[in-house]
């Protein structure tokens, strides 16, 4: 086996790559105006005709539906982070039930994956994937898994965030705070990132803009921030130590989150010199600032229970949006404010409500965004949508899917599902389980990054690019080692012709068969050595431009 394959050498890595672009970019006809996932949800009608007014309105013209193929394949990722396992695209196609899109929602939300997924996401978020010093990763997953599996309402879970206390394993929800606070806890930094990253991550709001001067687009002022931080001046972090008798010095043990007693104001300095107080105040809502009164639990019960503005509901159902179309109702979906309108204002307000009525429940608001028509429509743009391009800086219409690169998480844990690399050569779970670890640091060390950014992301980079042309992970799934999923399907192959083998791999790979015109151009490549061939169309398959993004 020739390194970065053979296929680079035979023009196959080419000629799939411009197949593959073929049958996936062909222009859209418009939507099918009796289209349903099943569901008779009424507020998934009202998200259907608030979007279609905004085509209406704009003069664009929505996309077909999503085939089955290229539809199954997004749920999969959106919801449970990876690609579908080849029998669920084949068993899915070949289902004839109207509803069976509304059916495999539901069956993705009760998945043990889609738990998997939902903590990658928010561990990313809430203490970014380099989680800092003397904080424990382990002990939020832990807390977010469990939170996650029982679909714990959304307030309560922001709740116990914002009140969290005691040992960062022992409760995870702790590792939040730990992870914005460093250095003094006397000083006037010490509690800046927190203010700036809770309001951001639950209100949607970059607050931080007016720590040191008034907004210069609408009416927040710089006491805003600093009555934000009011709130959480009554914690600090614990770092504790333990004595090595083998090397005679301390090392870290375990942090916690504890008590700070703090009363009365914050001092801030305006841009003029002039020194300023703030006291703890949650939008139009005054908190006693005086001795006793536990201020991070009065910002919780205002945020989580007793907001009349619903800024929770509202901030998670747009970052929500997001996470399933790509870009939410504001762009970035953490700068919501009236300086930063909404695209559809009366649709975020109606979700946020049903959202709260819901009792913030998660899954519900999954429901709602994936059988809506706007999440079913084609990747695949008309003439009559080309205008509808975030990219471009236009306001998203929604009138097709966005194309979404996948995250360092969802590309591992697809290769993984693809290929069954981690099982290839191994005797048992545990060895599987270790070889698995080992390729995911590969991962970690080149995509590298923290919450939000662009290194996580699938961006073409030498090393990324090298890392899936000839990193251990996609040679381990394109070996034909026992275990691997080109070892089982040539194993149980039998007298399949090799149109059933292309179409078990492009399965596998894309979700979805291989084109006539794939078909036709493949069998050209064709050799006496068939064993060869199929690793080469996978490796290649692996590689395109197909498999690295979510559309």
């Amino acid at each position: 086996m020739l390194n970065l394959r053979r296929a680079c050498d035979i023009g196959l890595l080419g000629a799939v790559a411009c197949l593959v672009v073929a049958g996936w970019s062909q222009p859209a006809s418009a939507a099918d105006p009796q289209f349903s996932t099943g569901s008779a949800d009424p507020l998934v009608s009202f998200i259907n005709e608030r979007v279609r007014t905004g085509w209406e309105e704009n003069e664009v013209t929505p996309s077909a539906p999503a085939d089955d193929a290229e539809w199954v394949r997004r749920v999969y990722l959106d919801v449970v982070g990876h690609v579908p396992p080849a029998e669920k695209v084949e068993a899915f196609m070949n289902d004839k039930d109207p509803a069976k899109r509304s059916k495999l929602v539901d069956e993705l939300l009760e998945d043990p994956d889609y738990v998997q997924n939902m903590t990658a996401v928010w561990s990313n978020l809430l203490i970014g994937r380099n989680a800092p010093d003397r904080t424990s990763k382990a002990g939020m997953q832990k807390y977010l898994r469990e939170a996650f599996a029982r679909n714990r309402p959304w307030n309560q879970m922001v709740y116990e965030l914002l009140t969290a206390e005691g040992h960062f394993e022992e409760n995870g929800a702790v590792n939040f705070m730990l992870a914005q606070l460093m250095g003094n806890p006397r000083n006037e930094e010490y509690h800046v990132q927190l203010t700036a990253v809770a309001t951001k991550l639950f209100l949607g709001m970059q607050v931080q803009c007016t720590q040191c001067h008034n907004h210069p687009f609408n009416d927040w002022k710089q006491n805003q921030f600093w009555e934000f931080n009011s709130f959480f001046r009554q914690v600090r972090r614990n770092d504790v130590d333990k004595y090595n008798p083998e090397t005679g010095r301390m090392d870290d043990d375990y942090s916690e989150l504890v008590w700070m007693d703090f009363s009365g104001p914050v001092y801030f300095e305006t841009r003029q010199a002039l020194m300023q107080v703030a006291y703890p105040r949650y939008f139009e809502q005054d908190v006693d600032p005086g001795d006793g009164v536990e201020r991070r639990n009065e910002l919780a019960q205002k945020m989580c229970h007793e907001d009349p503005g619903q800024q929770l509901a509202l901030a998670f159902v747009n970052r929500t949006w997001g996470h399933f179309f790509g870009y939410g109702f504001t762009r970035p979906v953490d700068d919501m404010g009236p300086h930063n309108a909404p695209s559809h204002p009366a649709l975020l307000e109606r979700m946020g409500d049903e959202f709260v009525k819901s009792g913030y429940d998660i899954k519900q608001l999954v429901r709602w965004i994936c059988n809506s028509e706007a999440y079913n429509l084609s990747s695949q743009f008309n003439s009559g949508n080309r205008v509808d391009d975030p990219t471009a800086g236009e306001v998203p219409l929604f009138s097709h899917m966005y194309v979404k690169t996948l995250s360092m998480e969802q590309l591992y844990d697809s290769l993984i599902i693809a290929t069954a690399a981690d099982r290839a050569g191994s005797g048992g779970y545990e060895q599987a389980q270790q070889r698995r670890d080992q390729m995911m640091q590969d991962f970690i060390r080149i995509f590298g990054g923290n919450d939000e950014d662009d290194a996580t992301l699938f961006s073409g980079s030498i090393p990324q690019a090298l890392l899936m042309m000839n990193g251990d992970l996609v040679k381990e799934a394109v070996s034909a080692k026992p275990g691997s999923y080109l070892h089982t399907m040539a194993a149980n192959a039998g007298k399949a012709s090799d149109s059933v083998l292309i179409n078990r791999l492009y399965s596998a790979a894309l979700g979805r068969k291989a084109t006539p015109g794939e078909l036709a151009g493949l069998k050209k490549f064709m050799g006496r050595d068939r064993g060869s061939f199929y690793q080469d169309l996978y490796w290649a398959l692996l590689n395109s431009n197909e498999f690295i993004v979510n559309h």
